[in-house]
């Protein structure tokens, strides 16, 4: 709220902001795309992105603001936070640690790399959303000056997958602690790009095997 007043007072042009895939929660339509239903979600963090979202929205209709929200789909890479799991997984792995593996690793995530990322948020900044006519039928669009984007692989990968790639690179085999489903998280995530691909000609490809290492 604090960033849109700012942008209001002081006639910021153009404000890309971060949204995430948490935002589908309940959804099971794969892969997730823009015009899909968001109200279910799971968790409080997927609620916080939603509001994100909406309060985005009505300073683009207000104030004719453009904003384009990117919903982030499992981004990793060098610098990222140390509870996430490529460091949180490889630390135990290396000091002898079991992990935690939940659901019993039949989960799939659109891991998403970071220079990816930072592509896609560029490629935004030099293209801001015009109003649209479909604004009243499709959630990814406006009548302001408002879109949504996905942007993830579109390749989800297995939990287990995930994990193997690790112990593939480090030479060491993990010591997996099996657990069942956590409250508040999903079975799968994937990504449709489409609506980015024709906005700034721009999707995610760095494949898990490329970017965890």
């Amino acid at each position: 709220m604090n960033i849109l007043e700012g942008c209001r007072q002081h006639q910021v042009q153009h404000l890309v902001f971060a949204s995430s895939s948490s935002v589908y929660g309940a959804n099971r339509q794969l892969p997730y795309a823009v015009s899909n239903n968001v109200d279910h979600r799971l968790s409080l963090y997927a609620a916080t992105k939603k509001a994100n979202e909406l309060m985005a929205h009505t300073y683009s209709h207000l104030y004719e603001l453009p904003t384009p929200g990117l919903r982030f789909f499992t981004v990793y890479g060098p610098w990222g936070r140390p509870d996430m799991a490529p460091f949180k997984f490889t630390k135990a792995i290396i000091e002898g640690r079991p992990i935690d593996v939940y659901n019993y690793g039949r989960m799939r995530r659109d891991f998403t790399y970071i220079d990816d990322i930072v592509e896609g948020v560029v490629r935004t900044l030099r293209h801001p959303p015009q109003p649209s006519d479909r604004g009243a039928t499709d959630p990814g669009h406006s009548h302001a000056p408002y879109r949504i984007y996905n942007i993830g692989n579109g390749h989800p990968v297995e939990l287990l997958r995930f994990i193997r790639v690790i112990e593939n690179y480090l030479g060491i085999k993990a010591r997996k602690n099996m657990m069942p489903m956590q409250p508040g998280d999903v079975l799968e995530t994937c990504a449709d790009v489409s609506g980015l691909r024709q906005a700034v000609g721009f999707q995610p490809t760095t494949s898990l095997e490329v970017g965890l290492p």
